[in-house]
């Protein structure tokens, strides 16, 4: 099992950028190099209880959205034939912080875990520079038609949050006449009566519709897609 975890932090501009954590292997194949937050599956859990604990286990993490990737299995991708089932995991920053903060407090936190701007990221072990990239690609398809996004967001949001995590999940700017226009013919955002005050205009803030799906798994049961 392999999971690719992401967030929004804010870079030293000030601009959010995608991030994701990394371990440096203690072992050969691949020995010192980088690679995704992985482990086994036992026989005693299903694939998403896999993803969920060995991720916990690497990072002291528990994201908001976690969905299988893709089954990676090329004949060459390691030394010995191994086939990993991806997930993926979306996370708010502050959750990040937050439970970090807590694993580390623990005393379980591996000193071999550090966590990289998705751009800045040093070349990775195994075929995982694929699995990265295919990670990025997938989002940026879901993004466009689903709440994907709010993976990123607190649970109350003005739109200029919004356009900002979908700004640095595509890699481009948006109008943001045209955002408002496209996100709120939606249907999926829910305006409420408070307000972010500060040195600007007070900002509406506003909520998804939590009836719509964060992630369409279609007739797929909880068995198959839900942490236990």
């Amino acid at each position: 099992m392999s999971t690719v975890i992401l967030t929004l932090r804010r870079a030293e501009s000030g601009d959010p950028v995608l991030a994701l954590p990394l371990v440096r292997r203690t072992r050969a194949p691949f020995d010192s190099e980088w690679a995704l937050p992985g482990g086994w599956l036992t026989a005693a859990e299903s694939p998403v209880d896999a993803a969920a604990r060995t991720l916990a286990e690497t990072t002291g993490l528990t994201p908001s959205y976690l969905e299988q990737l893709y089954a990676f299995g090329a004949v060459d991708r390691s030394p010995t034939r191994v086939v990993s089932i991806v997930y993926w995991a979306l996370l708010r920053q502050d959750d990040v912080d937050a439970q970090s903060a807590a694993h580390r407090a623990s005393g379980h936190a591996p000193e071999n875990v550090r966590w990289f701007d998705l751009s800045e990221r040093p070349p990775l072990a195994f075929d995982h520079d694929k699995i990265v990239d295919y990670a990025l690609w997938r989002l940026r398809n879901k993004v466009g038609y689903s709440r994907v996004a709010q993976g990123f967001l607190p649970a109350e949001f003005t739109l200029s949050d919004l356009r900002e995590a979908y700004q640095s999940i595509l890699g481009r700017q948006l109008d943001p006449a045209n955002f408002r226009r496209q996100v709120e013919a939606t249907g999926n955002l829910i305006p409420t009566d408070r307000f972010r005050t500060g040195s600007h205009r007070p900002a509406r803030l506003y909520r998804y519709d939590t009836d719509v799906e964060l992630a369409d798994h279609g007739p797929l049961g909880p068995e198959e897609t839900s942490i236990r």
